[in-house]
Formats: structure tokens, sequence, C-alpha cells
């Protein structure tokens, strides 16, 4: 037990050579929940899922779709049907309200939902929601979100939920 937790405080220790105080600060804290999706990386899903024409969980400054909610409007309270949805969700807390929501809306007609999430395989709602999708895609190697300097301390998922209840299709995709 005492070797694992030395490793772990080593692995930890090299995260933290790696990125300035501020990036720390917001990489290993929960004060933000939030994490803009990198362009190009959106541009790449928009082009093999898309078009997307709905963000549902989107600010002005981080949309990218025409139609999205910000969080006043809740897009948790919204309905998505009939639109080829882009979800980054809120990551932490509640994540899993948005990957429930995700699932359900998708199972409406002509309504599809695509959703990049840490890939937190432990989780309750991983086994409940995602190994449902009909798609799951690890992203390969780490993602560098919204003006960060450093990649995320978190591997990534891209979960393709379309109306169907059977995982059809599991990869690797690049960033």
């Amino acid at each position: 037990m005492r070797k694992r937790l030395l490793s772990v405080i080593e692995e930890l220790e090299h995260w933290g050579a790696l990125m300035d105080k501020n990036t720390q600060g917001v990489m290993f804290s929960s004060k933000t929940g939030n994490w803009a999706t990198p362009k190009d990386f959106f541009d790449k899903l928009s082009w093999r899922f898309g078009p997307f024409d709905l963000d549902p969980c989107a600010s002005t400054h981080n949309t990218k779709c025409a139609n999205f909610f910000t969080k006043a409007e809740n897009g948790l309270e919204k309905d998505w049907e009939g639109f080829t949805c882009f979800v980054n969700p809120p990551y932490g807390r509640g994540i899993d309200k948005w990957i429930e929501k995700g699932y359900n809306e998708a199972m409406k007609n002509e309504t599809k939902v695509v959703m990049l999430i840490p890939a937190r395989t432990d989780t309750k709602y991983w086994h409940k929601y995602v190994m449902n999708a009909s798609e799951i895609h690890f992203v390969k190697g780490r993602l560098k979100f919204g003006d960060s300097k450093n990649s995320a301390p978190f591997p990534s998922a891209v979960v393709v939920f379309d109306g169907g209840d059977e995982l059809w299709r599991v990869e690797g995709i690049n960033k």
C-alpha cells in the first residue's frame, strides 16, 4: 500500500513539474468544470458525426454551434429532439445528469447526441449509459482544452448516442 501511495505521489509531482501554478490550480481543482473544446478537434468530430446544429451546454464565448443553451437557459431542461447535438458537458459533479440526458434525448426521433467526456470507466454513469451508447471512441493522447498550454490530466472519450441501445463500435480516435 505504501509503495502504491509513493508511486501516486511521484506521478502527481511529475505532472506538477510540467505545469505552471495557474494551470495546476485549474486542472486539479473543482473551481471550473468548463473545458472549451479545441476547435480542430470539434471540426474533426463535426465532419465525422455532424454537422452539429445544437450545443446544449455552452456559453456565448465557447459555443461551437449556431443554436445553443447557456447555463442560465439550462439545457438539461430543454428538448433536443430533431437536432444533431454536440455536448461537452461541465465536468465534475453533475456530469452524470448530462450523460443521462444525452442518452434519453437520443431515443427521440431524428436525434443524435455526440458527447466529449472524461473517460471515467469506473463510474456508475459510465456503466449505466455510456456502455449503452452506439459508439465509444477513446481519444489517443490528452486534449488541450481552452487556452491551456498543458494537456488535460485525464483521458477523454467521444460517446455517440443515436437512438440504439446496443454498443456496436469501440475504437480510438486521433485528436
